[in-house]
């Protein structure tokens, strides 16, 4: 008996991310509301505050959900048994994945909307993407103390190797409306940015 509340509560609760998720997309980050998110979910808008305490948060959240789902039951851990280049594609593999995510990219044109028209309140939506990035530099921090990578800024390496991503896999989406990679060209970024990366940084593996 006590687990069925429960179950109820983690109900609302993804009826209310499916629903703000949507809304997010088709109004935008400034229109959508409190009150449009807890009628699409079919709740009030009490149980929305229950769960988020704002849209901020709301929108937060579904970026994160966005990239778990990306990345979901793939070791993204650094490996001193296995060569760096396939470890580094694989990491590569999964952040294309997430940016060539439709819902990623509605989602995405919506923060950086933000950026341009709300910066200081965007700041913190766009924080927690970022943040969702660390892995691919805690992999690089450990890697250098593995003495397999040059000691670099890990934080300065990791933003370049982001960079030589999102330049093909998220900006032109974003910026020009261009379609996301498919496998074949996923693959060709991955293991031209591994190439570049490495041998700039890279010890001989």
């Amino acid at each position: 008996m006590p687990s069925s509340p429960q179950r109820l509560t983690d109900r609302k609760r993804a009826a209310i991310l499916r629903a703000a998720a949507e809304e997010f997309r088709q109004a935008g980050f400034e229109a959508t509301s409190m009150d449009r998110i807890a009628a699409a979910a079919g709740v009030s808008k009490r149980t929305v505050y229950n769960h988020f305490p704002g849209k901020e948060a709301l929108f937060a959240r579904i970026l994160e959900q966005l990239w778990e789902s990306s990345v979901g039951g793939v070791a993204l851990t650094y490996r001193a048994d296995r060569p760096l280049a396939p470890q580094l594609k694989q990491l590569l593999l999964q952040k294309l994945l997430l940016l060539g995510d439709p819902n990623f990219i509605d989602l995405a044109r919506v923060a950086m909307a933000e950026i341009i028209h709300a910066p200081e309140r965007a700041r913190e939506i766009i924080g927690r993407m970022d943040e969702k990035e660390g892995g691919l530099v805690r992999w690089i921090r450990a890697a250098i103390a593995d003495g397999r990578l040059r000691s670099v800024d890990e934080d300065f390496a990791g933003q370049q190797l982001q960079g030589l991503v999102k330049s093909f896999a998220l900006w032109p989406q974003i910026m020009m409306g261009q379609p996301p990679l498919d496998e074949t060209e996923r693959e060709r970024v991955a293991e031209s940015a591994v190439a570049m990366f490495l041998g700039r940084y890279g010890r001989g593996d």
